[in-house]
């Protein structure tokens, strides 16, 4: 018998109610919906646990404890059932992201027994969108990624990685776990890039994809290609993949101070919605 309010692991049993939870806001949580809906729950397919907050009796909010400690839905009195346990168990993740709010209020009570962090973005402002700008025409040279060309777009990857983050996927496992990332994305078809000749000169993927929304990620433009316009034409393109073949909502988080690259999202028809908030170790 569940207590007035209480947090325990999910079970494969409480699939439902979690999906219950993360459809009520698909933008937000297209990340761990994208995942629940492959894995469910059980932490061995899903990579890591989901962690439940009950009050009387009904699931209310979620944090998935995996590479990334990612809070869903939480109320202030969830959160701080999360940080008590997420204290318990110790840092098990690389970052923690979520939105803006409840990520802060979570850091500030594990930041005494987690810090410090690395790297702290506080302000990631959030985009949506649910048509292609008019004005931009895509570029008709960005396509899907073969499976056979993962030598030719992982060098661009790991580049666009290293760049965003401050560190190498390739340390620690090898990028063993990196590279069957990619390869998962690729395999999906939600891997895109311009290549010319054998180099890749615009990429991005569909990170997260449900029914209800879709998420790009690793959007990147070769350093030598930057101030031409390929960022634009480019995601131009991606979009009206995405949106065609994938979900209605099209969404993405960009860091508060990387000034071109929102404009070159406001100029493909992006809108901020509201704002992420990550902590990297």
């Amino acid at each position: 018998m569940l207590t007035q309010t209480t947090t325990r692991v999910l079970e494969p049993s409480d699939l439902g109610a979690a999906l219950a939870v993360l459809e009520s806001e698909p933008v937000e949580n297209a990340f761990v919906t994208s995942r629940v809906q492959v894995a469910g729950l059980d932490p061995w397919r899903l990579g890591g646990e989901m962690w439940g907050w009950y009050t009387e009796g009904r699931l209310r909010s979620l944090c998935y404890s995996g590479a990334n400690l990612v809070p869903v839905c939480v109320t202030p009195e969830a959160v701080r059932a999360f940080a008590d346990r997420a204290r318990r168990t110790g840092r098990r993740c690389s970052s923690i992201v979520g939105p803006a709010g409840p990520t802060a209020q979570l850091w500030r009570l594990l930041e005494p027994h987690w810090g410090p962090a690395r790297d702290i973005r506080a302000h990631q402002p959030l985009m949506v969108t649910e048509t292609t700008a008019p004005d931009i025409e895509p570029d008709p040279l960005v396509r899907r990624i073969r499976k056979d060309e993962m030598e030719v777009i992982m060098p661009a990857c790991v580049a666009m990685f290293t760049e965003e983050v401050g560190v190498s996927p390739m340390a620690g496992d090898g990028g063993l776990l990196y590279q069957a990332r990619v390869a998962e994305l690729v395999g999906s078809g939600r891997s895109f890039a311009r290549i010319d000749g054998d180099r890749v000169v615009f990429k991005a993927e569909i990170g997260a994809a449900t029914t209800q929304a879709c998420q790009i990620q690793g959007v990147w433009v070769d350093p030598e290609y930057r101030g031409r316009g390929l960022s634009e034409t480019g995601m131009a393109a991606v979009l009206r993949y995405a949106l065609a073949d994938v979900a209605p909502v099209v969404s993405l988080y960009v860091n508060d101070y990387n000034t071109p690259a929102r404009a070159a999202y406001r100029r493909v028809g992006f809108r901020e919605v509201g704002a992420f908030m990550s902590i990297l170790f």
